[in-house]
């Protein structure tokens, strides 16, 4: 009778914290719940505090200054951490649940000033540089941020706390400071200490339009450019398998478009040849995708080639007779159909 009673006594005290994902900054943690008297699997163990940093906002934004993080709503991405060691293979950190801030609230009210506003106004080419001041830095695209289909994936955590095994009790080592946590990347390379830094930056390029009636050109048209700066033509690998992807394609400004499936090769097995994965790589590549028109948008590697969702790219290679032709990109991971660029005639990668 008395186990009973303390059981819904934790239950009540669980309950009435209610969700813990969106509590407004600076509210009170959710309970613990010690005795397993909810199916929730994340909130067993206290979670410790991480001691903020200060963090500001400056790039190609209308107010730069110091955020403030007390009046934003408080997420919550649960993890499983892991870094690429020197020798190439995957060394497992732990599993946590990370509560914080979203850079999708961070920069909501943001305004952006676009420094190539008048050459090309959409914000699809638009990226993030997260810095601490040890001199470190990682690279989100807009579309990771304000696109996706799950949002609020990537954090500024203020506290954390293990997922513990109920059998081993493993108990992973927590972090002592704020961190970035990217909760949709397989290895957590982008998940640096105390960020201090947040940069809007637009590409660099410029890609003027092709002359009015250009026809797209095939495969060997599209030219690559990797990272140190040399080029050669894009060409499918032999053993790239064709994946098909279920879609109701949805735009920001048109909205249904189709319902029609995508088939293609991904992107990250095409492109695998020319971008070799390393720690800087993940943390700092950003693709340029450029098409015939001009349009341009922005991808990271890491949202490419390092994935825990399976959400992935596909290159699409159209018949000559639909929409135009050429190669267009699918993005199975955007809710928005605007980073599906079509007739694309360069993808360019560099490090920032």
């Amino acid at each position: 009778m008395k186990r009973m009673l303390m059981i819904i006594v934790a239950a009540l005290a669980v309950f009435a914290c209610g969700p813990k994902d969106g509590r407004v900054g600076g509210s009170a943690p959710p309970a613990v719940d010690t005795l397993d008297a909810t199916n929730d699997f994340y909130d067993n163990v206290p979670a410790q505090t991480l001691p903020p940093a200060g963090l500001t906002v400056d790039g190609e934004v209308a107010d730069p200054g110091p955020v403030d993080l007390s009046g934003l709503p408080v997420r919550s991405v649960i993890v499983k951490e892991a870094r690429l060691d020197d020798d190439g293979s995957n060394r497992f950190v732990g599993a946590y649940r990370y509560d914080g801030y979203s850079l999708f609230d961070i920069l909501n009210r943001v305004k952006v000033r676009k420094k190539n506003e008048r050459e090309f106004s959409p914000v699809v080419d638009l990226f993030v540089e997260v810095a601490n001041d040890e001199g470190e830095k990682v690279v989100f695209s807009w579309g990771e941020i304000f696109y996706p289909n799950d949002l609020h994936k990537i954090l500024i955590a203020s506290s954390v706390m293990r997922i513990v095994p109920t059998k081993s009790k493993d108990l992973w080592p927590l972090p002592d400071a704020s961190k970035i946590v990217a909760g949709r990347d397989l290895l957590t390379e982008r998940n640096i200490s105390r960020p201090t830094r947040l940069t809007v930056r637009s590409l660099d390029a410029s890609f003027p339009a092709a002359p009015a009636g250009a026809a797209p050109e095939g495969v060997r048209g599209v030219k690559v450019v990797d990272r140190a700066g040399a080029e050669r033509p894009l060409t499918i690998p032999p053993d790239a398998k064709l994946q098909t992807y279920q879609t109701v394609f949805y735009g920001r400004g048109r909205g249904i478009h189709s319902t029609t499936p995508f088939t293609g090769q991904l992107l990250k097995d095409v492109l695998a040849p020319w971008c070799p994965q390393t720690r800087d790589a993940i943390r700092r590549d950003v693709f340029t995708v450029a098409a015939l028109d001009g349009y341009r948008i922005a991808m990271t590697y890491a949202e490419v080639f390092n994935r825990n969702d399976q959400q992935e790219f596909l290159l699409v290679d159209l018949p000559g007779g639909d929409e135009g032709g050429g190669f267009r990109i699918f993005p199975a991971c955007d809710f928005f159909s605007d980073r599906s660029i079509k007739s694309v005639s360069e993808i360019r990668t560099e490090s920032r």
